[in-house]
C-alpha cells in the first residue's frame, strides 16, 4: 500500500518506519527543511503519494498541514493529532471539515510513540480505538493497526473522535502529572 505521512516525529516517524517494515511504500511529507527516517518530499507530494495519508503532526500545525498537502477528496486521511482541552469539536471534526471529500478516520494517538515499537505488555496488546465514518477507511486502518501489532477497536463514528482524544489526554496526564510514567497502555479485556 502507498501512504503518505505527514509529519515526521515520534508518532509520524515510527508509524512510518514500522508500516516501511512491513512492505508498504511510504513517503514522508514534511516542512523544507525538516527530516524524516526514510524518504520524504513536501506535503503536497506526500500527501499526493497513495491513497492513505496519515497526519501526524503537532495541534498546532494541523491545519497548515492539510492546507499544504492540497486535495484530499476521497483519500483515507488518519488523524494522528491531539486537539487538547478544546470541548467545542473534535480535532478529527475540524481536520473533517478543512478537508472536504477526505475519508477521516481518528487513531494512533492514544499511547505514546514507544508503545507502537512494541505494543506488547505482558502478553496482551496495548488497544488502539479508531472513529471515522467510512467503514472502508476503518477496515483499512485496522490492518494498518494491525501491521503495527495493536488491538483495533472500533469505536464508531467520527462524532465519537472527541472520546479518543480525552483518552489520549488521560494517557498524557497519567504518564506526567499521574506518576505512572510513560511505560503502559490502555488494554482491552473481554471474557
Amino acid at each position: 500500500m502507498k501512504i503518505g505521512v505527514i509529519g515526521a516525529g515520534r508518532i509520524g516517524g515510527t508509524l512510518g518506519e514500522i508500516w516501511s517494515g512491513k512492505g508498504h511504500d511510504v513517503l514522508y511529507g514534511v516542512r523544507e527543511g525538516s527530516s524524516a527516517p526514510g524518504k520524504s518530499a513536501s506535503i503536497a507530494e506526500g500527501a499526493a503519494h497513495g491513497d492513505v495519508v496519515a497526519l501526524a503532526v503537532p495541534w498546532p500545525a494541523a491545519q497548515d498541514a492539510v492546507r499544504a498537502a492540497g486535495d484530499l477528496s476521497g483519500k483515507i486521511l488518519i488523524d494522528c493529532t491531539n486537539l487538547g482541552n478544546d470541548a467545542s469539536s473534535s480535532g478529527a471534526e475540524k481536520i473533517a471539515g478543512w478537508a472536504p471529500g477526505a475519508r477521516v478516520v481518528k487513531s494512533f494517538n492514544q499511547t505514546g510513540f514507544e508503545h507502537l515499537q512494541n505494543p506488547m505488555f505482558e502478553g496482551h496488546r496495548a488497544l488502539m480505538l479508531m472513529a471515522g465514518d467510512d467503514a472502508g477507511a476503518k477496515t483499512v486502518v485496522r490492518h494498518l493497526g494491525e501491521d503495527v501489532g495493536l488491538e483495533m477497536v472500533d469505536a464508531g463514528g467520527l462524532s465519537n473522535a472527541g472520546l479518543l482524544e480525552s483518552l489520549a489526554q488521560l494517557w498524557i496526564h497519567l504518564a506526567f502529572r499521574g506518576g505512572l510514567g510513560r511505560d503502559f497502555a490502555f488494554a482491552l479485556l473481554r471474557r
